[in-house]
């Protein structure tokens, strides 16, 4: 077995690289995983700009935090000690490296491809929904089916999975559908597989409601770099078709706010709490007489939370900057415009870092689960009150208990509708 830090064909360390000799680790995630039977550490990027993972020792955790560019390899060997040797640390920084996980020609080289790929597209390509739609294409086609025969049956199969999941969802509702349209929703951004049901269940009621003229999509700034409201200048594209960017609403706050609204746009090109709204905004709004999907704008936003609505770091656009211009421009647009808060909720369990288990029927899981189910209630009536102020104070004062990872796009989404 080829030990995890030392692969079949690893890079060469290069001793005359400045960005080597004293690496700077960029933001990375790290997960368990195993080689064989040998449990491993995984690396990954946490901004998800290069794709490549670096699966290393988990003896490496005690390293990693020294590699913040002040000290030379020498110095880490000698710090950290516990048979740590020069050879071995190479070969982890020359992966590293490869992998574009330190700063350096190799990261720098990932992340121009990335901005200029990102601008020269009129529209982000989809992601998760396109692969799912394949996968249900090759469920249902069988193995025998060719590439191009999975493509062309891929979007009808998501719209026969859309449709199941609708009956399925409001089956028994009383109110199976809304009476008008409504001023927004609030959705998950789960993947489908596991949050198909709310999908359905809020999507589904919109299908008979009268099209709106744009659809306003706020998401969660998971993997990105932007401190504040990050704004998208760019239509999104999905297995089901194209939903333009709403050119004059994106044209009327960028004068408003400015070059920072789309400063960290390439925030945007992995990102998945807006993406996976498309699919139902096209599949349940239709198409206008042109045969065109609803126009839509795509920002995500920053928690809150963290610093009362600024940026966190004071750079950039501001929550309430963000709110005030967004509802001048809407207001000189006129139409109608749906705003769909893309949120997830509480994030518990051992994956989060939670010790107290979360399944089982054993007293202390059922306790765990009650306490977030009451939070969740907590939040969650505030929300139904429109008491957007109070649900920052609340989370800013429990400390974010269940790790809420969307309460800026809910805020958002509140204060701009009142």
């Amino acid at each position: 077995m080829t030990d995890p830090a030392e692969p079949a064909n690893p890079p060469e360390f290069d001793p005359d690289a400045a960005h080597q000799q004293r690496p700077r680790l960029r933001p990375v995630r790290g997960f368990p995983a195993k080689v064989g039977e040998q449990q491993v550490l995984g690396l990954a990027d946490a901004r998800q700009i290069s794709p490549k993972i670096v699966f290393t020792s988990p003896a490496a955790q005690a390293l990693l935090p020294m590699l913040d560019g002040t000290r030379d390899l020498d110095q880490v060997v000698s710090e950290v000690g516990h048979g740590l040797t020069r050879e071995i640390l190479e070969l982890l920084v020359a992966q590293l490296d490869d992998a574009g996980l330190i700063e350096g020609p190799t990261f720098d080289q990932m992340w121009e491809k990335l901005r200029v790929d990102f601008d020269e597209s009129v529209n982000l390509p989809p992601g998760s929904s396109a692969a799912l739609a394949e996968a249900l294409a090759a469920q249902s086609l069988g193995q025998d089916a060719t590439a191009d025969e999975r493509a062309r049956a891929a979007p009808d199969k998501l719209r026969e999975a859309m449709d199941a999941w609708i009956d399925e969802a409001l089956k028994d509702a009383p109110d199976p559908s809304f009476d008008a349209l409504p001023k927004a929703v609030m959705v998950p951004h789960i993947d489908y597989t596991r949050g198909w049901m709310n999908y359905a269940a809020a999507w589904g009621r919109l299908r008979v409601v009268d099209r709106p003229d744009r659809v306003v999509v706020l998401g969660t700034n998971h993997f990105g770099a932007c401190t504040g409201v990050c704004g998208c200048n760019k239509g999104f594209e999905s297995p089901l078709g194209v939903c333009r960017l709403d050119q004059a609403l994106a044209d009327a706050l960028h004068a408003r706010l400015g070059d920072g609204l789309f400063e960290h746009r390439y925030d945007h090109e992995q990102e998945h709490s807006i993406e996976l709204q498309i699919p139902w905004i096209q599949h349940c709004l239709g198409v206008d007489a042109a045969g065109e999907h609803c126009p839509v704008f795509g920002a995500l936003i920053h928690d809150p939370v963290v610093n009362n609505g600024e940026p966190y770091d004071g750079q950039g656009i501001s929550l309430a900057d963000f709110v005030d211009a967004m509802r001048e421009v809407l207001a000189e647009l006129g139409g109608t415009t749906l705003i769909v808060s893309s949120a997830d909720l509480s994030h518990v369990g051992p994956a989060f870092g939670d010790r107290q288990p979360l399944v089982g029927d054993e007293p202390e899981a059922q306790r765990f689960r009650d306490h977030v189910l009451k939070h969740d209630r907590e939040m969650l009536e505030l929300i139904g009150q429109g008491k957007a102020e109070e649900l920052v104070a609340a989370m800013a004062w429990q400390e974010n208990p269940t790790r809420w990872c969307s309460t800026g796009n809910i805020v958002a989404t509140l204060q701009i509708t009142q």
